[in-house]
């Protein structure tokens, strides 16, 4: 086995990363300007939901789709916080530590 086949299964971008042309960036450039509005407010949200800075909702939809993009197998996937989980996490960080036992 090469060590660039060894390399892309740890990290799949190597194996993919070899076809990604001008055309697929442009269409990637669009859809990231088209998440980023709508990604933005939602994760202020969501993060406000689970009472935690607005910040935090942040980096916790930049890095999963940033990671994703490196370590991720697929190149289609919506990766990202869901509202589900923010009241639950809101609750979890709002008990006392002797109401979760």
């Amino acid at each position: 086995m090469s060590k660039m086949s060894r390399l892309s299964k740890i990290l799949p971008i190597f194996d993919w990363g070899r076809t990604y042309n001008q055309l697929t960036f442009t269409n990637d450039l669009v859809a990231a300007v088209i998440v980023t509005v709508m990604l933005i407010p939602q994760s202020l949200a969501y993060a406000l939901l689970a009472g935690l800075p607005p910040e935090m909702g942040l980096y916790a939809s930049i890095l999963p789709i940033v990671l994703y993009a490196i370590f991720g197998t697929s190149r289609v996937l919506a990766v990202g916080p869901v509202a589900v989980v923010s009241p639950v996490s809101y609750t979890h960080l709002t008990l006392p530590t002797s109401d979760l036992v």
